[in-house]
């Protein structure tokens, strides 16, 4: 790094503050600061939604699953992520705004009860700083590299910076600062992935210098094997493609957040799908120049395969490029934590603090709890950061944190959603009993009593378990205790030609359009 490359970072740390300061005055009430007023336009929503996801674990976490487990971590996209979106934006989005709430577990309470809002709150409150953790060891991570700091001196910067912005234009800003953060991550990754394609000379020759089961997406994938060394179809298909992935993009408060703070219900459901279209083709971004990095750089990966995207960078950028590469991972990085702790100070202010501490109270003081728990989310998150350091792969830990806590929560949201008599009694004791479930697959699977063939199969499995653990729980709970379902509003605008689940049809083209994109991708990476 020169003075250039220096100067570039220091823009963009001044940039995102001068945008939380432009907007501090439109942060004046707790609707405000935590739903950015309901006003947002499309094109800020949808990007926001794709930011929200494209943090460490989009950055460092992709590049270093491609690094570790070849092409087929574009299933992360292509099975993992799309096919959730789509359901999102055309299914569960509609139900979520039209009932008005300001979270998801605000909408468990009016489907389920207040218990069942409770036990989510805190395992979401949880969830939220440890993921928030793995932004912050992400961005240490790049400083002790390239600037050479210790990674405690590199935490609390990052985190400081963060705090600032958030704490100056509460949602508004941060959703702003990700569209920001996210044309950064674009514009700084594009040299990257052509400079690891150059080098090869084509994707086929970039497929054939890596070892058979990682050239390819599913060319000699077992259809069921655990102890396959990557992965296998039934882990990639039911683990990833329908239950950490519909767990996560349907549930998961801090992308649905996102849609939440759009000014209308046709903006609200086509956040998701601006999402999906941009899904498609981030692989070319991530996955490209982690399979470079196995390809050229497979001794120093050996034990620790997060530090494969600052070995690409230090290998392929001069200077002035090199600036804003870094400037785009430290943007990314950010723009990650910030969706987690924004979604954190909602979830505590109205999901735990005003629905049980403290009742009645005004709006200054519950924006005025919403900012403390913005700062104690922050600390809590410099803790957590070095709980990653026990992983050499960001991805498994990321995953692994999902199949416990989002897994088992889509088996409730699709009863609740989509019947009538799932109960009260069953969506609490699924719950209990699949997050159990998925904590405990895991406990058996480091003590060496179950086996797989890698981190990542034994995630997607654990999924599967603390899933249907779930499922099968609230059915069984269900049908021995008495409903008491609460209305949901459904009322659907009759001023705008609808399709058969009441959204326009420009949407519902789209999604045709991009699930054929997705279809022809799949194929021809086969």
């Amino acid at each position: 790094m020169n003075a250039l490359d220096y100067g570039i970072v220091a823009a963009y740390f001044l940039l995102i503050l001068v945008i939380g300061l432009r907007l501090r005055r439109r942060n004046n009430t707790s609707a405000q600061f935590f739903e950015a007023g309901r006003s947002l336009p499309l094109a800020i929503t949808g990007i926001a939604f794709v930011a929200a996801n494209s943090g460490s674990l989009e950055v460092m976490g992709m590049i270093s699953t491609s690094a570790k487990y070849g092409l087929r971590a574009a299933h992360f996209y292509w099975i993992g992520a799309v096919p959730a979106m789509l359901f999102l934006g055309l299914m569960m989005m509609p139900i979520y705004y039209r009932s008005n709430v300001r979270s998801v577990p605000e909408f468990l309470n009016v489907r389920f009860g207040e218990p069942t809002r409770v036990f989510n709150a805190l395992s979401f409150a949880v969830l939220t700083v440890l993921v928030s953790g793995v932004g912050l060891y992400a961005m240490a991570l790049i400083l002790q590299v390239i600037f050479g700091w210790t990674f405690l001196a590199a935490t609390v910067i990052s985190a400081v910076f963060v705090l600032m912005y958030i704490l100056l234009g509460g949602l508004r800003a941060t959703m702003y600062n990700e569209v920001l953060q996210f044309v950064l991550f674009v514009i700084g990754f594009a040299p990257l992935a052509w400079y690891s394609l150059r080098y090869f000379g084509s994707r086929h020759a970039l497929a054939s210098s890596l070892p058979p089961d990682m050239g390819h997406l599913w060319a000699g994938m077992h259809a069921a094997d655990p102890h396959a060394a990557t992965m296998d179809g039934l882990g990639v298909i039911f683990g990833l493609g329908f239950v950490l992935s519909f767990g996560y993009w349907c549930t998961d408060f801090v992308l649905i957040q996102r849609g939440l703070a759009a000014r209308d219900l046709t903006t609200a459901s086509g956040t998701p799908l601006v999402g999906a279209a941009v899904k498609l083709f981030l692989p070319l971004l991530v996955v490209v120049p982690g399979l470079a990095a196995a390809a050229t750089l497979p001794a120093s990966l050996s034990s620790r395969f997060d530090l494969a995207l600052p070995a690409m960078l230090a290998r392929y950028y001069p200077h002035g490029l090199l600036g804003l590469g870094v400037t785009a991972v430290l943007a990314s990085f950010m723009s990650g934590m910030a969706g987690n702790i924004s979604a954190f100070n909602t979830v505590w202010t109205y999901d735990l603090y005003q629905a049980h501490l403290a009742k009645g109270r005004s709006d200054a003081h519950y924006l005025f709890v919403g900012r403390v728990a913005t700062v104690v989310a922050t600390v809590l998150s410099v803790g957590t950061s070095f709980v990653v350091l026990r992983f050499n792969n960001l991805m498994d830990y990321v995953q692994m944190l999902f199949s416990i806590f989002n897994a088992p929560l889509f088996a409730t949201f699709l009863l609740g959603m989509f019947t009538k008599w799932a109960t009260p009694a069953g969506a609490l004791a699924g719950l209990i009993c699949g997050t159990l479930a998925s904590f405990g697959h895991w406990l058996l699977y480091h003590q060496g009593v179950l086996k797989y063939g890698s981190e990542m199969t034994a995630n997607f499995y654990g999924a599967g378990v603390g899933w249907i653990a779930c499922f099968l729980t609230t059915i069984g709970v269900s049908l021995v205790t008495k409903c008491n379902l609460l209305a949901i509003p459904v009322n659907r605008p009759a001023s705008v030609r609808t399709g058969p689940i009441g959204l326009p049809l420009p949407l519902l083209l789209s999604a045709a359009g991009i699930l054929l994109v997705l279809v022809f991708l799949n194929f021809i990476f086969a």
